[in-house]
């Protein structure tokens, strides 16, 4: 995936967040795509935006459920 569509689909995985998590906040939901797609490291990066819109999405749905939780589960 080149570099601008990833980009792109980023954005648009934030707006679909954003819609889903209005709640959160634009910050919330930046910050949760932002630090899932800083931990999709590997070189294939044609599934990245999917993977960052779940992981995402986890991680905003657990804030939202559980405000006083981490975002991120321990590491075990």
């Amino acid at each position: 995936m080149e570099r601008q569509t990833e980009i792109q689909a980023l954005k648009n995985v934030r707006s679909r967040l954003g819609a889903r998590f209005p709640d959160l906040g634009e910050e919330a939901v930046a910050a949760a795509v932002s630090r899932a797609s800083e931990e999709m490291t590997g070189p294939v990066r044609d599934y990245v935006p999917v993977l960052v819109e779940r992981v995402a999405r986890d991680r905003l749905a657990r804030l939202r459920d559980h405000p006083g939780a981490p975002a991120a589960p321990s590491a075990q």
